[in-house]
Formats: structure tokens, sequence, C-alpha cells
């Protein structure tokens, strides 16, 4: 099957998609995506169009900037908003270029968040990381700088005890995650959330509706209890983005709503997300 999106998965997420169903459909190409007439678009978020003169740098909110660092990821997760940007959209890979979204932040002093992505800040080297975190860490109007990585699921060997405790040292870093389903909460994902904790890093967990994955309310509920019992904090949960090529995968608001429903009736408000979806335009992310 030729796509657009081609299939990748280091070689943990390979070995977690082997043991479990619920992952592999996020990992394993379908031939539905290949299918047309869903009325959605490939950029629906219009991040080509809206590239603006610092390409690798993207501004939705006045408080919060994202940049992007890579375009490399652990998986090619199926379901990804960007699927239909693979290898197109401008990333900061240069010293003048971060100097240069340094510079962006501090002309705009509203900003007090920024976001480290991509693909996946921590496909790059400690001393890179370091390097993007440091300079927004360093600027005293950043409150916050979100390291926003699927590493902690895909490939949790990645954070070592020395990245975490590089990653601690300015008191101003976050982590952000995705588990989709709770098979993904492995024993070295624990592990992995552990040295984060341990260093005073928050770690929350931003999961996707997905049908076969997670659209049940037991499903969801177990998925809850086992971030919880690992310091990871459940955030949000997103309907699927309005992109082209994952239409197998969404589910309906009604369902979403029973699903919330269920678990906010079995489980604390400490580990009951918020359940939303993500439109273009909108000021804020919308309640389901």
């Amino acid at each position: 099957m030729e796509l657009d999106f081609p299939e990748y998965a280091c070689p943990y997420a390979a070995r977690l998609a082997e043991k479990s169903r619920r992952f592999r459909l996020q990992v394993k190409a379908d031939k539905r995506e290949l299918k047309g007439g869903d009325g959605f678009s490939a950029d629906p978020f219009g991040e080509l169009s809206r590239a603006g003169k610092l390409p690798g740098l993207k501004q939705r909110f006045p408080d919060r900037v994202l940049v992007m660092t890579t375009d490399r990821c652990f998986m090619t997760c199926r379901h990804c908003t960007r699927r239909g940007l693979f290898g197109r959209t401008a990333i900061v890979d240069t010293p003048e270029k971060l100097a240069a979204c340094v510079e962006y932040v501090k002309a705009h002093p509203k900003v007090r968040d920024v976001l480290l992505s991509g693909g996946d800040v921590l496909t790059l080297p400690d001393r890179q990381v370091m390097e993007f975190v440091n300079a927004f860490a360093a600027l005293p109007q950043v409150e916050v700088v979100r390291v926003c990585s699927r590493a902690l699921s895909a490939n949790p060997g990645r954070i070592t005890a020395r990245l975490a405790k590089l990653l601690g040292q300015s008191g101003k870093v976050w982590f952000n995650t995705q588990f989709n389903c709770a098979d993904e909460v492995t024993p070295e994902a624990v592990h992995a959330a552990k040295l984060l904790v341990e260093r005073g890093i928050p770690v929350s967990c931003q999961t996707v509706l997905l049908k076969g994955v997670n659209d049940s309310g037991p499903e969801m509920l177990r998925l809850l209890r086992k971030l919880s019992v690992a310091r990871i904090r459940p955030y949000y949960v997103f309907l699927c983005d309005p992109v082209s090529g994952i239409d197998h995968f969404r589910v309906d608001a009604d369902q979403a709503r029973q699903i919330e429903n269920y678990c906010a009736e079995r489980i604390g408000g400490l580990a009951l997300p918020r359940f939303v979806r993500d439109v273009p335009g909108a000021k804020r992310k919308l309640p389901v």
C-alpha cells in the first residue's frame, strides 16, 4: 500500500504493537486511510498557509507558541493531525532559527507558554533538547516550557535519569504525552514517568478518542486508572481532529459523552480528563 504518510515504528513500539491489538491499530497503516470524500482537510488548521515570516514557529493563541523542533517521531501515529503535512512543514533546525524564535517570543510579551513539538522533540539528542528548553526557560516572561513527546508510550527508554535531571533544572518544564490505551502503560513507561515526576516535572496526558482503541467506558476507565497509578495526570481526551484520512477512527460526540459520564461516575476528578474537540478558528478547546 503506497501512502503519503509512511508507516514507521521504533523497535519498542513495534514490539508493543505485536502484543497489543489496540496499540497495533495506531501503528499499522490501513487501506481506509486512502479513502476520499470524507469532507476533511489535509491541513485543517491552516499550518502551511499561516506559516508567516518565521517558519517553524506557530501561534494560534496569544499566550502560547508552538516550536517545530523536528519532523521525526518514534512512530507515525495513524491518527496524527499533521499526517497530511509530512515532510512539508518548516522546522527550527539551526541555531539561527532558534535565536529568531527566541526574539519573536521576546517581542510578544503576552507569550508565557512555549510548546516544543514537531515531530517529537525527544528524537533529538539531549544536547539539542536542552538547547531548546534553556533558550526559552531563560526568558523571564516564559513560565512554562512544554516538552511534547510520545516517548513515554512509544519509546520510554529514551527517558533516562540524566535527561530527567536536565529537564528538571529550570523548574519550568512540563511534560505532555499521549497514551491511548491501558496496554501502553507498561512497566517501562511507569518507570520513565517516575524519573520525570521525581525531578519535579509534572506529567500530563492528552488522549485521542479512537474507534477500536478506547471507545468504551470500561476501556477508557482502565486507561485512566493506570495513568493515575503512574502519576500521569489525564488532561484531555480529544475527539479526532478534522483531518483527512482518519475517518475510520472517529467516535461521535454522543458516544464521547457517554464514555465521559461512565468514567465520571467511577473515578475522582483528579483522574478525570476534559473531553474536548479542537476546532479551527476557535479561541479555546471546545467541550464535547
